[in-house]
């Protein structure tokens, strides 16, 4: 590594060198120089040595400037978007755009322990929690690429990103180094852990109860099926316009009807009756696991599936509300939120359903899956079956919950919900 002692060293030997070159001509004998004097061999070595030092440091120190220029790093993710168990190659490409040789290259970034890599040694120890350090090294000449491939095994759900990347190089001798951190970010989507609704103990059959002899019909405004003349009572919103231009009177748009079946899945991340307590890890990845698991079964099925809890997302501290849905696009955004879902609470489970239900859907029928069930919750499910909405628990809990009137409860704390691969 440079140091500025090698700047004096060099310095130190010219200054010697001159030194005793004149030294040297100013003792010569008269008339030397005629005779063709030379000065001492030692002096021309000192000249020599300096001169060659302060060379290697100058050209040394323009390379490490640009060593790093038009190097290009690039991460691919063959499957950004995976479940528990499953692989996705990492593909790593480096490349050289300038004639300038970069004689060596390391590169650094933190790397999620939960993405275990196939092969063996390539993930380091770090000083962050959660988190290894993926290191590799490069020797690349000019216009060169190169590129290493891994294989990854997802382990845990969560969002997770990679980047920014450290790239470390100089020149080669190795007197400088040159650092640089580049943002290339890349996020990685585990989803929740899915099973059929057997494997959670839960019956496979309408397990959200006899939905479909209650469906409500309503108009849908997305679905105009004619028009007919304007009554009394009629919003000026429902004129067809067309139609009445046609007619020469006023006509309103007559909507298709069509039937309503929204679920709201409301998830408590908390496992403890006093949420700052702490959390138990695995409790908290069986509530996910079932709240996704039932939004499967709900969107298969043809409900409309939003989704509320009492946790932030990654990196936010704010709750979620997702409204319910069941376009093609519903169960991944479903899914991708409860990847995301933390353990941090920002509320108790019973003030956010007082809260959120009267924003959401009359006709929506309420799950509410939860590891713990206190006496604040069932209250808050008393209330809101008196103000006419359906309720279904979901309970994770140790000790069953008995029977609450109107609440269609299921107890799944005795039974095992299966979490490994």
């Amino acid at each position: 590594m440079f140091h500025r002692a090698w700047v004096q060293l060099s310095l130190l030997l010219i200054l010697i060198g001159l030194i005793a070159r004149l030294t040297a001509t100013a003792l010569a004998p008269d008339g030397s120089a005629e005779a063709g004097f030379q000065p001492p061999t030692w002096s021309t070595a000192f000249l020599a040595l300096g001169s060659f030092l302060a060379a290697v440091i100058l050209v040394s120190w323009a390379w490490d400037r640009r060593v790093l220029r038009q190097v290009r790093y690039e991460r691919r993710v063959s499957h950004p978007r995976n479940f528990p168990g499953q692989t996705f190659d990492l593909t790593l490409v480096v490349e050289n755009r300038k004639l300038l040789p970069v004689g060596w290259l390391r590169v650094e970034e933190c790397w999620p322990v939960a993405l275990t890599p196939l092969q063996p040694g390539i993930i380091g120890p770090s000083s962050l929690p959660d988190q290894g350090l993926l290191a590799h090294s490069f020797s690349l000449r000019w216009y060169e690429r190169a590129r290493r491939q891994y294989t990854f095994r997802c382990e845990q759900r969560g969002i997770y990103m990679l980047g920014p990347v450290r790239l470390e190089s100089g020149d080669p001798f190795g007197l400088f180094s040159h650092t640089e951190e580049r943002a290339p970010r890349t996020h990685i989507v585990v989803y929740p852990r899915l099973l059929p609704l057997p494997a959670l103990g839960l019956p496979p059959k309408d397990p959200l109860g006899d939905l479909r002899t209650r469906r409500r019909l309503f108009e849908d405004p997305n679905r105009i099926m004619g028009a007919r003349d304007m009554r009394p009572g009629d919003s000026f919103r429902q004129i067809h316009w067309k139609a009445t231009a046609r007619q020469g009177k006023p006509q309103v748009k007559v909507y298709e009807p069509t039937t309503s079946q929204n679920v709201v899945l409301c998830l408590n991340v908390a496992t403890f009756a006093q949420y700052w307590e702490g959390t138990q890890p695995e409790k908290l990845e069986q509530v996910i696991s079932v709240a996704a698991s039932l939004a499967q079964w709900a969107i298969e099925h043809k409900y409309a599936v939003g989704l509320i809890a009492n946790g932030a997302l990654a990196h936010s501290d704010q709750p979620f509300r997702i409204l319910p849905g069941r376009s093609p696009a519903q169960l991944m955004r479903l899914l991708e939120a409860l990847a995301g879902v933390s353990p941090f609470v920002t509320s108790t489970l019973e003030s956010l359903l007082l809260r959120e239900s009267p924003r959401l859907p009359w006709g929506a029928t309420f799950v509410v899956i939860s590891a713990v069930v206190t006496p604040e919750l069932l209250a808050a499910l008393r209330r809101l079956h008196e103000a006419g909405r359906r309720l279904v628990l979901v309970s994770l809990a140790d000790e069953p919950v008995d029977d609450v009137p109107g609440v269609r409860v299921y107890n799944l704390g005795t039974y095992r919900v299966p979490m490994s691969s």
